[in-house]
């Protein structure tokens, strides 16, 4: 069955997080006052994830190799962040001044391997945060930890900002998700004039991702986690990695 309304709300009261923070605690403790109903998707910002898991890089620590130092010097960029975009790599897909589109260890082609200083505590250097290690196991980990301490069936989506092939500016994408189906294939069902559809597969997870993304925000609105009600589905529940295009279908690989 089909939603016919949806409503998303911030959650309010979340703190800095920092490395060896419990989000499951942190998150709970914050919709304790207004908790989520069964079916409520949550959604979080990948940076919280990150910084919790303790995915920061110094950048003083960091000794780029020859590789690094030679791509560095044609692209315009600090050696030692290319380096450690090349750890979080398998390959270099395209690269231009002061921008690297990478392979990701998960199967994302994305810039600059995610590796981001964006609302990152530089204090004391500069730092790097890094993606998830495996954002498909810390939302499933969310997952449980919440449904059993609200007693209701929740899904957890892990939203990062990812540019598009086809399409100008950034959009929120789902780069973990535990509870809910990763893509709903409608292929042999029929439309609304009784057609069967033969190539339809809806990004599920990536829809929601960005719909919580409009009020997350992309600067300092300090709202990183977003709890989306109204949402129904029969699909199988899956991850995101079921989001990530093979390599044989890709055309820009």
């Amino acid at each position: 069955m089909a939603s016919t309304a949806l409503s998303l709300r911030a959650i309010p009261g979340l703190p800095m997080f920092a490395p060896g923070d419990d989000l499951a605690v942190l998150l709970g403790d914050a919709m304790q006052a207004a908790p989520p109903a069964d079916g409520d998707v949550l959604v979080i910002a990948q940076k919280i994830v990150s910084k919790a898991e303790g995915r920061i890089v110094e950048i003083a620590a960091v000794t780029p190799s020859a590789r690094a130092i030679a791509l560095a010097e044609e692209i315009g960029k600090d050696p030692r962040v290319v380096e450690v975009i090349l750890g979080e790599a398998v390959r270099v897909v395209r690269s231009r001044p002061n921008l690297l589109i990478v392979e990701h260890k998960r199967g994302w082609v994305m810039a600059n391997a995610g590796v981001d200083q964006s609302n990152v505590d530089h204090s004391g250097g500069g730092r790097l945060l890094l993606l998830p290690e495996d954002p498909d196991a810390s939302a499933e980990r969310l997952r449980v930890a919440l449904s059993a301490r609200f007693g209701v069936r929740l899904g957890v989506v892990i939203n990062d900002s990812f540019g598009r092939a086809w399409r100008r500016g950034t959009a929120g994408i789902a780069i973990g998700a535990a509870g809910l189906p990763g893509l709903v294939d409608l292929r042999g069902a029929p439309d609304l004039f009784g057609r069967i559809l033969e190539v339809s597969i809806i990004g599920y997870a990536d829809e929601i991702a960005a719909a919580a993304s409009l009020l997350m925000g992309q600067a300092g609105e300090g709202q990183p986690a977003v709890l989306v009600s109204g949402l129904r589905w029969t699909a199988p529940e899956g991850t995101a990695a079921d989001l990530v295009r093979p390599p044989a279908e890709d055309l820009f690989r």
